[in-house]
């Protein structure tokens, strides 16, 4: 909710007012009654002080970083920056890397607790910071020299009409320092920070941070959890390979429920607004075909779901993923969604919506990395010093305990939950779009060569899935956004 905005003139008046009243009153009085209000008065409400934004922050700071023991520090900070670099690493996703402790960041470190076997409290703690180190030998930070072909293919603007979108050919990023921040997982303002003073123009050298590597792995199991919104992604061990947070439905256009697959892979799609088919922006009453781009409707990626007009994919607005709502479909980071695209397999991976009141940490049980990783933290904290907050280490774990089948885990864990949802029983849809949801169209549009991302740590990737040709794909997500 937004503050109500105070009434033109109203301030000047009182101000006036209150120095009338104070100026016959002695000064003594003034400070007892600034110390000592009169008895039975309501004691003034003090505002919490807003968190504190950085005004710049050196590669050093985050380098040199060290926890301290207590919680992460409010607001914008070195530490929180270091720990983000390294739960991405860990591939634990804390969406942008941008300093502040907020979100985003406590429920990545919820996921890496939840994947170490360790309190699931959001916090900072030794036994999770200690973990972290496995994951910091290399640099934090790098220098990167802007290149021409950093500075091609760049847009004026993204309009919002659909209609003047459609007469782009590409949804493509509008400066250089936005396709930068998305290239080492930074958030724009945080990569300008770290670079004060600099115009983000070919030949400029420049700090960022180091971007995670992409996970190579095949996941065979998505779980998305609209309570804690992660998305994390498993092999068919039952292994947590990568989590990422994400936007899922929103209160009038939930997402799905129940058990799906993964019906195809679109890398750069292009999106498909159909006036007639989903709904009708301004005055567009015409079937319009926006060009790919890292800025469409749908980011860079499209991961169909058996559900017709629902999937995952990228977003325009990576730094917003907890502040935005979707209309049913899930929301990730542009290069999370690139990752998960090129580890799930069509009609293999499973995708899992938990119902409301079940989190992933009540159906997928411990795996035997998570117990490995669980005796790991006991040993790395053993005789150094207790974990912050009173947090407890949990018992040791069976190496031998593995992930419960999707349906009897989700059982079980409904069956606690505190809610009156009855989980569905885990029923695969046969794959394969409703014939009045085509994939693609009869006619597919004819669009202008178009690049992928560029990602530095993604050049072995593929030029496509196989079977997927970049672009080809024309979508109808559900109520036209995603």
């Amino acid at each position: 909710m937004f503050p109500t905005r105070p009434r033109a003139g109203l301030f000047s008046h009182l101000s006036l007012a209150a120095a009338a009243l104070l100026l016959p009153l002695s000064a003594g009085w003034a400070q007892t009654a600034a110390v000592a209000p009169a008895s039975g008065a309501a004691a003034p409400v003090v505002a919490p002080p807003k968190p504190r934004a950085l005004t710049s922050i050196t590669p050093a700071e985050i380098e040199a970083a060290v926890y301290g023991g207590t919680d992460l520090p409010a607001g914008q900070s070195a530490l929180t920056a270091k720990v983000q670099i390294l739960l991405d690493r860990a591939g634990i996703s804390p969406g942008v890397v941008d300093g502040w402790r907020g979100g985003m960041s406590e429920s990545a470190i919820m996921a890496f607790q939840r994947r170490s076997g360790l309190p699931m409290t959001g916090r900072m703690d030794h036994a999770v910071w200690e973990l972290l180190q496995g994951y910091a030998a290399a640099p934090l930070t790098t220098t990167y020299t802007i290149t021409e072909e950093d500075a091609a293919g760049l847009v004026d603007r993204i309009p919002p009409d659909y209609a003047e979108k459609a007469a782009m050919t590409s949804q493509g990023y509008t400066s250089v320092l936005e396709k930068l921040a998305e290239r080492f997982h930074m958030d724009e303002k945080f990569l300008a920070k770290l670079n004060p003073g600099a115009r983000f123009q070919p030949g400029e050298t420049i700090h960022a941070t180091v971007p995670a590597k992409p996970i190579r792995a095949t996941v065979t199991r998505i779980i998305v959890d609209k309570e804690t919104r992660r998305v994390a992604a498993y092999d068919a061990k039952g292994n947590m390979v990568a989590d990422y947070p994400a936007t899922v439905g929103s209160s009038d256009t939930p997402s799905p429920h129940g058990n799906h697959v993964v019906d195809a892979v679109a890398l750069n799609p292009t999106y498909t607004y159909n006036p007639h088919r989903n709904f009708k922006q301004g005055e567009n009453d015409r079937v319009l075909i926006i060009p790919p781009g890292p800025n469409g409707p749908v980011g860079n990626v499209w991961i169909d779901l058996s559900e017709p007009t629902y999937g995952i994919h990228g977003t325009a607005t990576p730094s917003q993923l907890f502040l935005n709502q979707s209309h049913g479909c899930v929301r990730l980071t542009n290069w999370d969604a690139w990752e998960l695209a090129h580890m799930v397999k069509p009609k293999v991976t499973t995708v899992e919506f938990l119902p409301p009141g079940v989190r992933i940490a009540d159906v997928t049980g411990i795996s035997p990395v998570a117990a490995a990783t669980q005796t790991a933290a006991v040993a790395a904290i053993a005789g150094t010093r207790p974990p912050a907050r009173g947090d407890r280490l949990p018992p040791p774990a069976s190496a031998a305990m593995a992930i419960p089948a999707a349906a009897t885990a989700a059982e079980a864990a409904a069956a606690t939950a505190a809610t009156v949802v009855t989980p569905e029983p885990l029923v695969i849809t046969p794959a394969g779009p409703a014939p009045d949801e085509p994939l693609v169209p009869e006619t597919a549009p004819t669009l202008p060569a178009q690049d992928e991302p560029e990602y530095p740590s993604d050049a072995v990737l593929p030029e496509s899935l196989p079977g997927q040709a970049p672009g080809s794909v024309t979508l109808y997500p559900q109520a036209g956004q995603p």
